[in-house]
This record gives C-alpha cells, structure tokens and sequence, in this order.
C-alpha cells in the first residue's frame, strides 16, 4: 500500500458489490432471495466506501450485512460477506490506531456473535467465525508496521546521507582554510616583500636608471607585475574562505582581452615576443576565459623559463565555435633537463591541458623546427555565460 491507502476499500466497495450480486444469482440456495441480497451487496459496497474516510466506523457496518441479511430473511452469510469481512477486518488493523481498531473488530465480533445466537442458539460456529475477525486484524497491524518501517529507514537513511554531505562539506571546508592559510601566509607574503624589496631597489637607484630607460621600465614591470599578484592571491584566498561570491578585489580580472598586458610583461621580462589577433575579439564566457588567460599565460613563461633568449610568437584566433590559442618559440637556448624537450612537459603542460578538457577543447604541445608549440582550442558549445 505504497500509494495512498485509502485505495483499498475504494477499489473493495465496487468489487465485493459486484461479487455479492454474482453469488446471488449463481447460487441456487441465494438464487430465490436475489432482491435482498442485493441489497445485503449495496450495504457492504456502502460500507467499504465508509471505511475509506472512516476505517474503524465502515468495519462494524460492513459486519454489519449479517444482522442485516437476518432482518431481509435472505439466507447467509455468503462467501462474499465473510470475505468482505475479512477484508474490513485488516483494513482497520491497518488503517485505524491500535486501539481504535481492536475496538471497531471487538464490536464487529459482538455483532456477529449476537445475531447467530438469536438465529441459532449458543454454538462453536457463533464464536469460531467472528474470531478469526483477530488475526485478520493482527495482519492489517503488521503490513501497517512494516510500512512504518520501511518509512522510518528512508528516513535515517536521508539523514545519514545529510549527515554525511555535511561533514564532507565541512572537510572540505576546513581544507580550503588550510589551502588560504598557506596562500596567505607564505606566497602572498613571499610575493608582497619581493615587490617591496624590487621597488626599494629601484628608488636606490634611481640616478642610475634615470640614463638606462630600459631597465627603468622592467623595474616597473616587475613592481606592478607584483601588486596584481598580490590582489590575485588575495582574491583566492577570498574564495578558499568564502563558499559564496568572491570578495570584491582591485586586482585586474584576468581575461583573454587582457593578451597584450601579458606580452607586454613577459617582452619586459627579456623575451622577444610578437602578439597577433585574429577575428574580431569578443566577450567569452567567464570561466572559460579565465582559463584561456591562465593558458597563454602558462605558455609564455614556460618559453621563459625553457627557452630563455628565443624569439615567440603569439596568435589568438576568435573563430564562430571558441577561441585557438598559438604559442610558438624558435628554440633560443632551450633547457633540456626538465623533460620538455620531448613534448610531454611537466606541471605546467598537464595544467593547462585540464584547463582546455574542462570546456572540451584541446591541447597539444610538443617540438616544432627547433622550437617548441602550445595549441589550445576552447570550444563555447555549452559553456554557460
């Protein structure tokens, strides 16, 4: 009785109706009494559908039919009474409250037992038959009991299921705090001194740098460079300790627009590289170009650090399906040790391919006429604004 239990005596009516007029017209000893026991039929019907609204009340009226087929002067009681019975009978063991139902089925035996005494006298059969009204009860209470259970499983198990939701969030939590801990207290505060200490240096010399513009500027570059690594280490932090939105940040919001800051940097750094856009550049969705940000960036420090003295190229394709980003240096003095001279690289290399799986796209690297080539495609199929 999974749906709502109220189903059974409403299927019960129609169904022990129809069945009590079959009998009567069946059976040859109910056969002559027919009119009566269709109403004896009516009344059970009647009673089932009472007990939908009212289990304990449409039990004693279906028992009921028996003083009523005595008062009709039709035979009985059929089959069909004492199933329809039977049936009322674990219903309100089922339905009704403990004691509400054993009430209804102890009235529901004093009603048969005192119509078969007027009808026949003291007999076995006046208390045999109404006492198995019990048992049909006791199975009513423990299909009832059993549904009880298996609710109050479903129950437990949801909590257990909260329960253990909650402490992985809070795992996770406490994990991210850690992660902002060490971000705050050791590269943050690493990166903000090597930022005071290069601006120190540059106003120590200042006379000197004002003749040597070039290394002026890559002072500068470096100082500013610092600042916004800053602001963006703080900002993580931001968003390791806040589940919701990120703290408001005055760092530049890295962004694939932002590809001539980046080259600008990394010229300053020493590298010769040249910057080509391709389509016209458009606004991409944010996360997706965050990564695309993160991947030119990754790309060119690489050249920097494996190819220190190369000559790069850069090439950012805006296409209808995404963006391709090309990163290509022509060897320079490359430094062989850190194994990427076989294609497959290290860290950086794996990061930025997860960065280009995570929007479906692509990412291949690996030896070109003695350089060495990043190409990323980020599809924005299905990448979400």
């Amino acid at each position: 009785m999974s749906r709502d239990p109220r189903l059974f005596p409403l299927l019960a009516a129609p169904v022990m109706g129809a069945l009590g007029v079959v009998e009567a017209a069946s059976d040859p000893e109910f056969r002559q009494s027919f009119g009566p026991l269709v109403v004896v039929a009516a009344w059970l019907a009647a009673g089932f559908l009472t007990q939908a609204r009212l289990p304990s009340v449409g039990a004693v009226l279906v028992a009921g039919f028996y003083p009523l087929t005595a008062v009709l002067g039709a035979p009985g009681p059929g089959g069909t009474g004492l199933i329809s019975a039977m049936l009322a009978m674990g219903y309100v063991g089922y339905a009704a409250p403990p004691r509400r139902s054993l009430g209804a089925v102890t009235a529901a035996v004093a009603v048969f037992v005192a119509t078969d005494v007027a009808l026949h006298g003291i007999a076995w059969d006046s208390v045999f038959f109404p006492a198995v009204f019990y048992p049909a009860r006791w199975a009513g209470r423990l299909v009832s009991r059993e549904r009880e259970r298996s609710a109050t499983l479903v129950e437990l198990t949801a909590r257990l299921d909260a329960q253990r939701e909650s402490a992985a969030w809070a795992a996770a939590q406490e994990e991210r705090s850690r992660i902002a801990r060490e971000v705050h207290d050791a590269v943050a505060h690493s990166v903000s001194v090597m930022t005071l200490q290069i601006g120190g240096l540059r106003r120590q010399l200042a006379d000197t740098l004002a003749e040597r513009p070039t290394e002026h500027e890559v002072l500068l570059g470096l100082e500013r460079l610092g600042r916004e690594t800053v602001q963006e280490l703080r900002s993580l932090v931001g968003i390791l300790r806040t589940p919701g939105p990120a703290e408001a940040s005055t760092a530049p919001v890295p962004s694939l627009t932002r590809a001539a800051d980046v080259v600008r940097d990394v010229r300053a750094a020493g590298l010769d590289v040249d910057l080509e856009v391709v389509g016209e550049a458009r606004e991409l969705p944010r996360a997706l170009d965050l990564s695309a940000y993160r991947i030119l960036q990754e790309a060119l420090t690489n050249v920097l650090r494996h190819a220190p003295g190369s000559t790069a190229r850069v090439r950012l394709e805006y296409t209808p399906d995404g963006v391709h980003i090309t990163v290509r240096d022509d060897g320079g003095d490359p430094v062989p040790e850190d194994g990427r001279a076989d294609g497959v690289g290290g860290h950086g290399l794996v990061g930025m391919r997860e960065r280009a799986r995570m929007f479906g796209g692509t990412l291949a690297a690996g030896r070109v006429d003695g350089g060495f080539e990043v190409r990323a495609h980020l599809p924005v199929a299905g990448v979400p604004a």
